[in-house]
């Protein structure tokens, strides 16, 4: 269990509050500071009525802060060790004041509570209610009350103390008696409650304003699978940000592995999920603006799957929004952020060329081409599961491409209707569609360079292992794109199971970001 104090954030208040959070390997739990009635009455603690006897020395032994000019109440900011304030047992750094002497102060100015509270007499009945989101900038501290220096209240002002340890207007100089709670009264303390707890199973975690490239600063959101957000939580230093970011995507992370290990005992070994997890999705807007939108990736299979929300059973696979066979499809990195804040633009495919718009500020980003020259641009928030997404896809499409073994497509040449075929073994072949003739057969190690036209027609050049000579061999594809994936994919394949060190040497996001 990891825990920390951070702050909550209201986007629409523009204020934070302290909170506390809690983290277990299952549930992440905001927790909110309140008084409670641990023995005694058993009535509620939400309102407390309180007397306070005004001590010649140290008056009402506390100072306050706030006021309705900041739209805030007027709260218990120090209670004095020893005085009369602390003597009663019942008030609380973080008090909001509601009543004095049976008057409502709840919009009252600062100065009007204070001029109030000094020239109640000896005996003052104040009402008090602890205020669960106190506004940061009141920085009340979250401990328990302890010793404090003597602070005089100088000018009274909403964001400093007003010190109401001074005797104020009293008509009595001998000594009061001390303020005590008395045997029978309830008694109360100052406790962290749970506020919110939300499941990090298919969890998601932003650091972005929704749908725009605004990092925020030092301070992320998690949201549930059934939508339940933490809000906005926020850090007081960019380390602890860091440390909580990672220690909640540890969690979900190991959730996903959990997930994984049940959903594949309910699937054949040719039909199991490689990997699967949250990304951001880049979509284009017609007035071409960039928004992103939450998708969940899955690899399972012979396919990779994008849905919009995870799949939680079975029969869910069957409603992704797509679904790709993985030796068609080309895995790319584009950014990734390393430690002396420059861009790393890295192309991780072989005879495949592809513009890509890459105006966004957002690292740690990757993209999925498919076929006909579509492409999927996605996001993820830490340079860790980038490289995770780069391992898995590997993993996936070699696997694929072994158990497949060959793949067939049909293609034309000059009118002729021809078969072409990238076969593991055998590497590959051209043959008649009717006559089944072959016309050609070269190995992988044989292909020395392509070009194609973006559209249809590509240009494979083979080097004949008698002759040395170049031989070029023309073809016609309805979809070029998945065959020229296709290709790659075998390719790749073929070398990792020769070389499996050369593949690793060439993980770019591996080498980055575990290097720095």
């Amino acid at each position: 269990t990891k825990t920390g104090i951070a702050l909550l954030y209201d986007e629409v208040s523009e204020n934070a509050y302290d909170i506390r959070l809690k983290l277990t390997k299952e549930v992440l739990t905001i927790q909110k500071q309140d008084v409670v009635c641990v023995s005694g009455s058993d009535h509620s603690a939400n309102h407390r009525t309180v007397t306070l006897h005004r001590q010649p020395v140290g008056g009402l032994g506390l100072s306050i802060k706030g006021g309705a000019e900041h739209k805030v109440p007027v709260v218990i900011s120090k209670i004095f060790k020893n005085q009369a304030a602390e003597q009663t047992g019942m008030l609380f750094i973080g008090d909001a004041i509601i009543q004095v002497n049976g008057i409502n102060v709840e919009s009252a100015t600062h100065e009007e509570v204070v001029h109030l509270l000094r020239n109640a007499g000896d005996e003052v009945t104040i009402t008090v209610q602890y205020l669960r989101e106190a506004p940061s900038f009141l920085k009340l501290p979250l401990g328990s009350p302890g010793p404090s220096s003597d602070h005089s209240s100088g000018t009274s002002s909403p964001l400093f103390d007003s010190g109401l340890h001074l005797n104020g207007n009293s008509t009595n100089t001998a000594p009061s008696s001390p303020s005590s709670p008395i045997a029978n009264e309830p008694k109360y303390e100052k406790r962290w409650l749970d506020a919110l707890s939300v499941p990090l199973s298919m969890a998601r975690i932003s650091r972005y304003k929704t749908g725009t490239d605004k990092l925020r600063s030092n301070a992320f959101e998690v949201l549930a699978l059934d939508g339940v957000s933490t809000g906005i939580l926020q850090f007081y230093t960019a380390q602890e940000s860091s440390d909580w970011l990672r220690a909640v995507s540890t969690n979900i992370s190991d959730l996903t592995l959990q997930n994984m290990k049940m959903a594949n005992k309910c699937c054949s070994p040719s039909d199991q999920v490689i990997h699967m997890g949250w990304v951001n999705e880049r979509l284009e807007g017609t007035d071409s603006s960039q928004l992103y939108k939450f998708k969940f990736l899955a690899l399972k299979g012979s396919s990779f799957y994008i849905f919009s929300t995870p799949p939680v059973s079975t029969l869910d696979w069957v409603r992704a929004e797509k679904i790709y066979n993985l030796c068609e499809v080309l895995f790319k990195i584009h950014k990734l952020w390393l430690a002396d804040d420059c861009w790393l633009q890295a192309n991780l495919y072989l005879g495949v060329h592809q513009d890509f718009d890459l105006e966004d500020q957002r690292p740690y980003c990757f993209s999925v081409m498919v076929g006909h020259g579509k492409s999927h641009y996605f996001n993820v928030e830490l340079g860790s599961e980038l490289a995770v997404w780069e391992k898995s896809f590997q993993r996936a499409i070699f696997l694929e491409v072994q158990r497949t073994g060959s793949k067939t497509y049909t293609c034309s040449w000059q009118g002729d209707t021809l078969c072409f075929t990238v076969d593991f073994a055998l590497g590959f072949t051209c043959f008649d569609s009717k006559t089944k003739n072959v016309l050609w057969r070269f190995k992988f190690s044989q292909l020395k360079g392509s070009s194609d036209d973006g559209k249809t027609r590509v240009k494979l050049l083979f080097q004949n292992i008698d002759t040395k000579q170049i031989e070029t061999k023309e073809l016609e594809f309805q979809d070029l794109t998945a065959v020229l994936h296709c290709i790659h994919s075998f390719i790749a394949a073929k070398v990792a199971s020769v070389d499996p060190v050369f593949i690793d040497s060439q993980s770019i996001a591996r080498k980055y970001m575990y290097s720095n």
